[in-house]
């Protein structure tokens, strides 16, 4: 038996937010392979790689940035989360990128269950370029809206990853992980209407956000009409 760099039957994939012009979005490959299919960014794990820093190597790989919120949502092993067909196709190409990897089939020439953990990450989208790795005829952002036809069951982690971001935007004050370093009232409210996909009460939602007493108010923002002008925000530093 070859001694193999990564960890066989185990992966990684990731599911990246970014917040742009109200909507929320993914960043999807698009394999080559030879029906049209996506795919979240991911890949196997080095023997002796920790668990999260493989999670950032892959964020990084893909977004070229090292400094991001990222946790992990779930852990997806369902015997049959693989078909026949998706083996199939991914095999080939995934053989090439990972040489060192024996395919996942038994004595009898059957496939073996892939078990992968799920990460969520969080990043300004203006500062991220998606990048495209060997597998990939290409790679950019996807509305999570308007997902298209994903590989394996990616599209259950990606709505697994909004779900968790939605329990935790609030709990854990993340919102500004997906906004730039100074933001409006607005811009925060329209990335908590768009995350939770409903309206929020603006009054309300000020008073709410100014309570936490996390924000710290700059000078206005300049549009053209100085008694309109919202202020800008940033987070507090933290003490």
């Amino acid at each position: 038996m070859k001694f193999s760099k990564h960890i066989a039957q185990l992966t990684l994939d990731c599911v990246i937010f970014g917040f742009h012009h109200k909507k929320l979005k993914l960043i999807l490959s698009k394999l080559k392979l030879a029906k049209e299919i996506y795919a979240l960014p991911g890949g196997f794990i080095l023997q002796e790689e920790d668990i999260e820093d493989a999670a950032k190597r892959i964020l990084f790989e893909r977004t070229g940035i090292q400094d991001l919120y990222l946790e992990e949502f779930g852990t997806f092993g369902r015997a049959n989360r693989i078909s026949d067909e998706d083996f199939q196709l991914f095999s080939g190409i995934a053989g090439d990128l990972y040489p060192d990897v024996e395919p996942p089939i038994n004595e009898n020439n059957q496939k073996m269950r892939i078990v992968s953990i799920g990460y969520y990450a969080l990043v300004d989208f203006e500062k991220v370029i998606p990048q495209k790795i060997d597998l990939d005829e290409s790679c950019d952002w996807y509305d999570i809206k308007e997902l298209p036809n994903m590989i394996f069951d990616h599209q259950e982690m990606a709505h697994k990853g909004l779900q968790v971001l939605r329990e935790n935007l609030d709990k854990k004050l993340l919102f500004n992980n997906l906004l730039p370093e100074t933001f409006t009232m607005k811009n925060v409210q329209e990335l908590y209407e768009t995350v939770y996909d409903k309206p929020f009460p603006a009054n309300n939602f000020q008073k709410k956000m100014l309570d936490l007493q996390i924000l710290e108010r700059l000078d206005k923002k300049y549009t053209g009409a100085k008694s309109k002008a919202p202020y800008l925000y940033r987070l507090k530093p933290r003490t």
